[in-house]
């Protein structure tokens, strides 16, 4: 699996820098994101918290499509903590997935500053989306 099953506009919008990894047996991913000047607010120092929940959403869905291809994932609800202020930077989330049921699973996902420190948490609940034919 790679970035390449996602939509490249988004992902560039977003700041996607490289998806480092998944795990479809643990149902996680690694994803590395750079926060860009334009990103920020408070004279371009602190990244805006839409783009940071974006980052959070994006992992969690390379977390479900990394266990399942076929799945997409629709977002039904999404709580975001933010823990410390988020600098423009480069960053890490790391996603997981904490229940997969028939149609609806449950997430979580954590951003990591450079030097290890956790910035934001989420936490979601995702509708398993299947082609049917």
């Amino acid at each position: 699996m790679d970035a390449k099953d996602f939509p490249e506009p988004l992902l560039h919008t977003i700041g996607f820098s490289k998806l480092l990894h998944t795990d479809a047996a643990k149902g996680t991913a690694r994803v590395r994101f750079v926060a860009r000047p334009e990103f920020a607010h408070t004279n371009g120092t602190i990244v805006q918290g839409g783009i940071i929940t974006a980052w959070l959403d994006n992992a969690m869905a390379f977390a479900v499509f990394g266990r399942d291809p076929a799945a997409g994932l629709a977002s039904l609800e999404l709580k975001v903590s933010f823990l410390e202020r988020v600098d423009v930077a480069t960053f890490e989330v790391e996603a997981r997935i904490v229940r997969w049921g028939r149609s609806v699973v449950f997430l979580e996902a954590d951003l990591w500053s450079a030097d290890g420190r956790l910035l934001a948490r989420a936490s979601s609940t995702g509708k398993l989306i299947r082609a049917t034919g």
